[in-house]
């Protein structure tokens, strides 16, 4: 995809200005869709075949339509700029570089659902995003892009900027409204739903910084345009976050379905050091089951494609691991962290996780036992889908492909004690 267009004012001086925004062409798309019914901008959103960004891939158009028609109570627009995944960070980026594209997208976004006030969420780490994104919410407010009477159009939006605590479960959308009102960040059990029952009880949409930092673009250009990037089912530009043992790490721009070798070869550069060879990839954050060198080979990075291997796009946060890597200890530093932030409200989660962080620790520190990896998969088969929350899921699915596709480096451990690879 020669254009870029989520990263388009990214590196431009100034970039995260009004004044460089406007010259840019920012805000024509919130001056076209003000005047709209809002209606006709979710039915384009619609037409799109936008997919959320923030992992589960819902069509957003679709998930819109949910809010209720007939109900007397305020209605919510969510922005879940919570971006914790280890590996992932284009949220930030998008906010630091570029706070008013995301705004455009939450102010057309926010009138499509009818919502006069949107909160957005962001991770308690990122100072700069929240401090970036405030001063462009002034700024625009001062300008009659939000606020009352927008542009002359008689609509009223405002926008809230809400700094969350650092914790990873406020992701999920429930527990991030729980935060919101002020409680503990748990995950809430569904039915209602947020589109029927959501921030205060109210009818709430909840999107993620990427989808929405779209939506300008559908609106400014149209649907059938926008179905001629990525591919059918998986269409838009798509930012992949590239880590690891790459040349080049970074934030790439590149279209829905775009091959995950062409992003590691030609955008990251190809395996940090010379006669290294590609051992396998978390293809969508820390989460995402892991995929050997073997499969890398022919996947396109989509939600369907990803999912046909028994993985996920999830953040697409492509972490690289070439031939050096041990297996059990890259296992052991993932699970640490889910351990960490598990909430503790549902006990498969709470014990499981840390159970399975404690076999692999143990395997890792040369304590291993033979029948750990038997133990290790049976606890994840009985953490999935056991839960409120997809917490206990996130933990355990990576741990049973690490477990399954290098079973061998896992039995090595236990029965020498230690680690067989060779001293990069």
């Amino acid at each position: 995809m020669a254009e870029k267009l989520l990263t388009r004012n990214v590196g431009v001086p100034g970039s995260a200005t009004l004044e460089v925004y406007e010259q840019r062409g920012g805000y024509q798309a919130l001056r076209k869709a003000i005047t709209l019914p809002p209606e006709s901008v979710t039915d384009e959103v619609k037409k799109s075949s936008l997919r959320g960004r923030g992992g589960a891939g819902f069509p957003t158009g679709l998930k819109w339509t949910f809010m209720p028609k007939d109900s007397p109570k305020p209605r919510y627009l969510i922005v879940n700029a919570d971006e914790s995944e280890p590996g992932t960070f284009k949220d930030r980026l998008l906010m630091e570089e570029d706070p008013h594209l995301c705004l455009e997208g939450i102010l057309i976004s926010a009138h499509a659902i009818r919502a006069k006030t949107a909160f957005v969420y962001v991770r308690g780490e990122f100072v700069r995003a929240l401090r970036t994104m405030q001063m462009a919410v002034d700024d625009a407010r001062k300008k009659g892009y939000l606020g009352k009477n927008i542009l002359g159009s008689g609509a009223d939006i405002d926008v809230v900027m809400h700094r969350g605590a650092g914790a990873y479960i406020c992701g999920e959308e429930t527990a991030l409204m729980e935060s919101l009102e002020g409680k503990r960040g748990y995950p809430r059990l569904k039915p209602p739903f947020p589109a029927v029952a959501g921030l205060y009880g109210c009818p709430t949409t909840i999107n993620n910084v990427e989808t929405l930092a779209n939506v300008p673009f559908i609106l400014e250009r149209g649907a059938d345009w926008y179905l001629t990037i990525g591919r059918e089912k998986n269409a838009g530009p798509k930012l992949y976050c590239l880590s690891g043992h790459l040349k080049r790490p970074g934030v790439y721009e590149a279209p829905l379905g775009t091959q995950l070798m062409t992003l590691v070869n030609e955008m990251g550069g190809g395996l940090w050091k010379d006669g290294r060879k590609l051992k396998a990839i978390v293809p969508g954050g820390a989460s995402a089951p892991v995929l050997t060198a073997a499969e890398c080979a022919d996947v396109p990075m989509d939600f369907d494609s990803l999912a046909a291997r028994k993985s996920m796009l999830g953040s697409a946060g492509v972490m690289v691991m070439d031939d050096t890597v041990c297996m059990v200890r890259a296992l052991e530093r993932i699970l640490r962290f889910f351990a960490h932030e598990s909430c503790g409200q549902c006990t498969p989660c709470r014990v499981g996780v840390s159970w399975i962080h404690r076999i692999v620790k143990r395997i890792e520190d040369g304590g291993g036992q033979s029948g750990d990896c038997e133990t290790m998969l049976d606890v994840c088969d009985n953490m999935i889908g056991k839960t409120i929350c997809v917490f206990a899921d996130a933990a355990a699915l990576p741990a049973m492909a690490f477990v399954n596709k290098f079973r061998s480096e896992f039995e090595d451990h236990i029965k020498q004690g230690r680690c067989t690879l060779p001293e990069a």
